[in-house]
């Protein structure tokens, strides 16, 4: 094993590749070369360390220096003065604040992170970190000391439920996938993470791979499976490199291929890259994708564990679901089960985003309320305002509200509210969200993501679209609501697979709690929170207006009329309701009225 007396860790998330990341990377390489000190440094490609806005982005250990923002004609100095001199490059230089990682982070208040205990912690590209973690220890005590029966049976009392969003039991899947007959048998890990905001499964995969293919090859070894493959959107490419690179390795160290660990079982997997159809987070259309064809559902049964990819039984679970397992095997079911609650066991976790302070990806126990999670591990809403709904389970769950804080997390009190527990993205409103145009982004994504292959949801969806999008620009007629209430139970009720029975999800919930929202809209043609332009109108106050003409000289469309010192007006039929005229109004003169 070699070692080096200094690790550069260089980010290579999307937004600094775009500023030229790789380059930087070679050129480091180079450098070291020309310097001869490429045996005492190396140099390791990273997620996000920082912003990003302000990159190319690295770190310098053990010194923990962060450099930001150089052009490959800088690191030729940089070298020279960090590596042979010893000098910190002050121009480069960024001060580490708290929270340098702003998707992660350090440990919150309440949370307790098992899926996500390595990323950060370790270097995804070097199997031997891993394995410095007790990597593949869980995968030894399977193959020498568990039965197929005995693996399912800790993964059931555990209580692991399948984190993908449906929760249905892992070890009663396993189970079931087991005792059909057949072969061979396949596993399958739905990375395809699709829902707006969402990137849980993403900084899973880019910062600790091998729980995930460990987990994969335990499962395998509990169903019989010979093969899998792990399905990844092509918007992850980081994601998707990282995992290739992890696999090699697991294959290289006799993780992976022939007679594993010396035994009899045999194991191989692969990434196949999705188009990025959201739809295919559904099972039967992500299997269907993989074999190469249109990904559509199919109707069930049979179900995957019966008739799979290539027609064979399949056992299909998500990024999380496989990240527990190394940890359930090595610390036991009860340990795992001694977390949630009663039928919600282990932890979760969760993108919140949204009007909070600090938002990002958290991990913490199934049971925990809402209000913990939006004011103790995410700080309050931001700007002091006031809390107003949080949607929970991405674009097909509903929106909960101030009556709902104290809910617990779990599956079944998610489900009893109006809501589901989704794959984990939690979306944070504040009494400037308008709950009418929130249904319909969510309705608009939805619509725009369905496969067409079942009329409910091909035209269901967007006729609730049409509606929606009409009482927006405050064309609503009476009757509207009701026609809303009628077409989302007849999706619902009708969709062949979860994207259509769950795209009308938003609306219903919006409905029942925020009915006179839709009534201010469409009966008063008034927006209450002020935010669907058609409805608001901007009216100068004479009182507070200078004239200093700084707003009708930056209209695009001069609207704005007045004298210099005087009093100036905004004519409504020419206003486009862009806004700028409040943006640069240095005297608040501008009330938005609705």
């Amino acid at each position: 094993m070699a070692f080096y007396r200094s690790h550069v860790l260089v980010c290579v998330d999307p937004e600094c590749l775009a500023k030229g990341a790789y380059e930087i990377v070679d050129a480091l390489q180079d450098e070291l070369v020309a310097q001869g000190l490429i045996d005492e440094i190396q140099v390791l490609e990273t997620s996000r360390i920082g912003k990003c806005s302000e990159g190319p982005e690295m770190m310098v250990y053990p010194e923990g220096v962060h450099y930001r923002g150089m052009s490959v004609d800088d690191i030729p100095y940089l070298v020279e003065e960090h590596f042979l001199k010893g000098r910190v490059v002050e121009r480069f230089r960024q001060e580490i604040k708290p929270v340098v990682d702003e998707e992660l982070g350090p440990l919150r208040p309440k949370e307790v992170r098992i899926v996500l205990r390595n990323c950060g912690e370790i270097d995804p590209n070097n199997i031997e970190d891993y394995l410095a973690v007790d990597g593949y220890q869980a995968l030894g005590k399977v193959l020498t000391e568990m039965t197929p029966e005995q693996v399912i049976e800790e993964v059931t009392n555990s209580g692991l439920r399948g984190r993908g969003g449906a929760g249905f039991p892992a070890g009663r899947k396993w189970a079931l996938t087991r005792g059909v007959e057949g072969s061979p048998k396949y596993m399958v890990c739905n990375a395809d993470e699709g829902d707006p905001g969402a990137f849980m499964n993403r900084r899973v995969l880019e910062g600790d791979p091998h729980s995930v293919i460990e987990g994969m090859i335990i499962g395998a070894y509990a169903v019989g499976a010979s093969y899998g493959y792990i399905y990844c959107r092509a918007e992850y490419p980081l994601a998707v490199e990282t995992l290739n690179i992890a696999i090699a390795q697991a294959r290289e160290f006799g993780f992976l291929g022939k007679n594993i660990l010396g035994t009899d079982f045999s194991f191989d997997l692969e990434v196949r890259v999705g188009a990025g159809a959201f739809v295919c987070g559904e099972e039967t259309a992500l299997m269907a994708s993989i074999m190469g064809l249109r990904g559509e559902p199919r109707p069930r049964p049979p179900f995957p564990s019966v008739k799979g990819v290539w027609g064979k039984p399949t056992n299909n679970n998500n990024v999380e679901t496989y990240a527990n397992v190394p940890q359930i095997i090595l610390k036991g079911a009860s340990w795992f089960a001694s977390m949630g609650t009663e039928r919600s066991k282990g932890t979760k976790t969760f993108t919140v985003g949204g009007n909070v302070v600090k938002p990002g990806l958290i991990e913490v126990p199934m049971g925990i309320t809402l209000r913990e999670i939006i004011f103790d591990v995410a700080g309050g809403i931001k700007d002091g305002r006031n809390f107003k709904a949080v949607q929970t389970g991405g674009p097909m769950g509903g929106c909960l509200v101030e009556k709902h804080l104290d809910l617990p997390l779990d599956y079944e009190a998610l489900t009893q509210a109006g809501s589901m527990m989704g794959s984990g993205g939690l979306v944070v409103m504040d009494e400037t969200s308008c709950m009418v145009d929130i249904a319909r982004f969510f309705m608009d994504f939805t619509q725009a993501e369905s496969c067409g292959k079942c009329t409910p949801c091909r035209v269901g969806t967007r006729r609730i679209l049409e509606i929606l999008q009409k009482i927006c620009d405050g064309q609503g007629a009476p009757g509207d609501i009701e026609r809303l209430e009628d077409l989302c139970q007849e999706v619902k009720q009708n969709s062949l697979c979860g994207l259509g029975q769950g795209a009308p999800t938003p609306v219903i919930s919006t409905l029942q709690h925020f009915r006179h929202e839709y009534e201010a809209h469409i009966y008063e043609k008034r927006c209450p929170a002020k935010v669907c332009k058609p409805l608001i109108r901007y009216e100068i106050q004479p009182s507070a207006c200078t004239g200093c003409t700084v707003c009708a000289r930056n209209c695009p469309v001069e609207a704005i009329s007045g004298e210099r010192r005087q009093v100036h007006h905004i004519d409504p039929a020419t206003c486009i309701r862009c806004g700028i005229c409040v943006q640069v109004c240095n005297f608040n003169a501008i009330e938005t009225l609705s």
